[in-house]
């Protein structure tokens, strides 16, 4: 399919009206949704992506901040809770067959290695590891640990992992 002249005038009285890729493709005929797209770029015609504030109200808008700032505070104090607590369940090893939803993930080893499987504690609703691992895993949002050649690792974990 070749673009004329009077094919391109139409694409753009059409793609500034505010209609869709796949309505002007329809209405020209003969081409695809993406062609339309493809000449339009081409052409330089402006970006007609609507934004979520450009079509939202503020009761919208607060409404969602209210509740990703509850979901921090609920996820932040699951974490604090969880360094406060000492008593960690003996690993359950576990291959990959054997895991199930409520096993904890944590791979131990290397899998080209043939010791190699996974933790299998519980692990802690909605996430994917025990108690345990999760101190390791978790990072909070925005604070970086800086990387360093030595892993330091809390005595009460070295001691529970020793342990285990």
């Amino acid at each position: 399919m070749s673009w004329n002249d009077e094919k391109v005038e139409k694409l753009k009285e059409l793609w500034g009206k505010g209609s869709t890729a796949s309505q002007i493709a329809e209405i020209i005929g003969g081409i695809s949704r993406n062609a339309v797209i493809g000449k339009a770029h081409r052409l330089n015609l402006s970006a007609k992506i609507k934004t979520r504030t450009a079509t939202s109200n503020k009761k919208f808008d607060s409404s969602i901040e209210d509740n990703n700032i509850k979901s921090k505070r609920e996820r932040k104090s699951k974490f604090k809770s969880l360094i406060i607590e000492k008593d960690f369940e003996p690993e359950n090893p576990k291959q990959l067959e054997e895991l199930d939803e409520n096993s904890c993930k944590w791979p131990i080893g290397h899998p080209d290695e043939e010791i190699f499987y996974f933790c299998g504690r519980s692990s802690l609703k909605d996430f994917s590891y025990c108690k345990l691992h999760l101190l390791y895993a978790y990072q909070p949002k925005g604070r970086k640990e800086e990387v360093s050649d030595k892993e330091e690792v809390p005595e009460f974990i070295e001691k529970k992992i020793q342990s285990a």
